[in-house]
């Protein structure tokens, strides 16, 4: 980070004010600074920028927005950094504001409000976004960069140069790498960041995204995270991993507690699980996040959790001392817009700890292994299958709609529909090459 966010160096050129639109686009607008610059870094976008798909440039249907009007990206100077891969330019995050207030179709100030609800309840979240992506080789055809399996060292010194000037940009912006290996995909990789406070998880996600694209760009090679590239191999999740604070300690484990979990963990995560369906038209909200939720491919096809279980939709993770920290959500991937992931997430903890809902028995099989009545027997579901079927879950969910607000939810649903109206009439092929270029 810039430790004064208002004072710059002679060799700093331009300020990206970043956002995330409903369609899961990172997009900016960059001022022009120097050394001599104060000022709140205050950009114009259109009014209707927050109703436009991934599938084209152009104002969904049944939206509300429209190209009247201007609403204003107020830098966040807490977030400003260099970024080591583009020199001369810095990046900020970017709130929405309209009329000098925030504005409710904003997915960032969605999820401070949910931050600030449950710390308001004596609680904190801290998350991070658990990402896979693929290499690519830069030509007219979408060629891995190689053919190893998963954490092959081959493909670690084959992939050094690169993998290495990956995380030497992301440490420079500040966040902390603690794992990397290559995946099961050919040329697909594993890169994990360390947890944050709900609002800079998010934030870290976006410029994580941004970082490995820059930094593959240079090298010439594409980088992806869409969640399924090739039909024969592995795709590529975005898990999203959840723990609960109070007063500086994690609370998620209570080795007295059922399952070793405590009570708030417990009910926290019985309402993501409750709303899940309806979860899944922000956590996995493209149709080509359904391609890659299959049986026996441990993306969590079907709802229900367990303790270390992949296959699982929630899987809660054990240490290797055997203490819990935190759980995953397994149904989610990098074309979620990360701030109403998270959002959305939280709400649905809250409500399950408003409820006191209760957490099903954990399942410690693989799901897919079951017959359907044998799966009915143990509560288990059948998640959505398309994004369709998930928006409709949303529509006809109160407590998500009503956190999420008219305005954002109506332009957000929008801007799906609109998406899956195209994209239903695709094959994999013509998804994939109007896609790869967006995640």
């Amino acid at each position: 980070m810039v430790s004064d966010s208002t004072i710059f160096s002679k060799d700093d050129k331009f300020l990206r004010i970043v956002w995330c639109d409903n369609a899961n686009i990172i997009r900016s607008k960059a001022l022009r600074v120097n050394s001599n610059t104060n000022s709140e870094f205050i950009i114009g976008i259109s009014r209707a920028q927050q109703a436009i798909p991934v599938t084209h440039d152009g104002v969904v249907p049944d939206s509300p927005l429209d190209p009247i009007g201007e609403v204003y990206l107020k830098a966040d100077t807490s977030t400003i950094t260099r970024l080591p891969y583009s020199p001369g330019h810095l990046r900020a995050m970017g709130d929405m504001f309209y009329n000098g207030s925030p504005w409710e179709y904003c997915p960032r100030g969605f999820l401070k409000s949910m931050v600030e609800i449950v710390g308001n309840m004596g609680l904190e979240i801290k998350a991070s976004f658990e990402n896979e992506f693929y290499l690519l080789n830069e030509n007219e055809f979408l060629e891995s960069r190689d053919k190893t399996p998963f954490a092959s060292t081959l493909s670690m010194d084959l992939n050094h140069e690169i993998i290495m000037d990956i995380v030497d940009s992301i440490e420079a912006q500040g966040m902390v790498v603690e794992q990397y290996y290559p995946e099961s995909g050919q040329g697909q990789h594993e890169l994990t960041i360390s947890y944050a406070d709900a609002l800079m998880a998010a934030d870290n996600q976006v410029a994580f995204r941004e970082t490995v694209r820059a930094v593959a760009l240079k090298h010439g090679i594409l980088s992806s995270f869409l969640p399924k590239i090739f039909p024969e191999q592995p795709g590529s999740g975005c898990h999203i991993h959840m723990s609960l604070w109070r007063e500086g300690e994690n609370i998620t484990h209570d080795k007295n507690g059922l399952w070793e979990l405590s009570k708030e963990a417990r009910h926290f995560m019985a309402g993501v699980l409750n709303h899940l369906p309806a979860l899944m038209a922000i956590t996995t909200p493209t149709s080509n996040s359904y391609r890659r939720i299959q049986p026996h491919s441990w993306t969590g096809k079907y709802r229900c959790w367990g303790l270390d279980n992949r296959e699982a939709s929630i899987r809660v993770i054990r240490e290797p001392e055997g203490e819990i920290k935190h759980f995953e959500l397994k149904t989610s991937d990098a074309t979620a817009n990360p701030y109403l992931a998270l959002g959305a997430m939280i709400k649905a903890g809250i409500d399950g700890l408003e409820k006191k809902l209760k957490l099903p028995e954990p399942v410690q099989l693989d799901p897919a292994n079951l017959e359907d009545s044998e799966r009915s027997e143990l509560g288990i579901d059948d998640l959505p299958s398309n994004p369709g079927q998930a928006v409709e879950k949303l529509e006809n969910n109160e407590v998500l709609i009503n956190a999420i607000g008219k305005a954002l939810s109506m332009t957000y649903i929008a801007v799906k529909k609109e998406e899956w109206k195209i994209h239903k009439e695709m094959s994999m092929a013509q998804e994939v090459e109007l896609l790869i270029d967006k995640y």
